[in-house]
């Protein structure tokens, strides 16, 4: 087994890029979401040439600043949780992991003391 063989077919999208934005990894869940742009193709390509305006300049504020995004977002009747962080090796900058995973529109909510 790989060191990382559960990301395979884990059921969330995983996109990991480095931090000019250029694909490095995808999970089969994330290439089924992007098979229109290319699926597994995209590896090697900019993820930035896959956002129009704003999201374009937006993400790549993101990847400059190194900052972190999360949001909801409700597409073809599925809502979805868009967790967007920079990722490091060895303590240095090393680009993005975007984790896309599918919410029911009624989640609980629970505040823990």
């Amino acid at each position: 087994m790989t060191e990382h063989a559960w990301i395979k077919e884990f059921p969330a999208a995983i996109t990991v890029c480095d931090p000019q934005g250029i694909i490095l990894e995808m999970n089969a869940k994330a290439a089924k979401t992007f098979e229109k742009d290319g699926g597994y193709d995209l590896i090697g390509q900019n993820m930035l040439d896959c956002h129009p305006e704003p999201a374009l300049t937006k993400t790549a504020r993101l990847l400059a600043a190194k900052e972190k995004n999360v949001y909801t977002i409700e597409k073809n009747g599925v809502k979805k949780v868009i967790y967007q962080s920079p990722w490091y090796k060895d303590g240095v900058y090393a680009g993005f992991v975007e984790l896309s995973l599918e919410v029911p529109f009624d989640m609980p909510h629970f505040v823990r003391l």
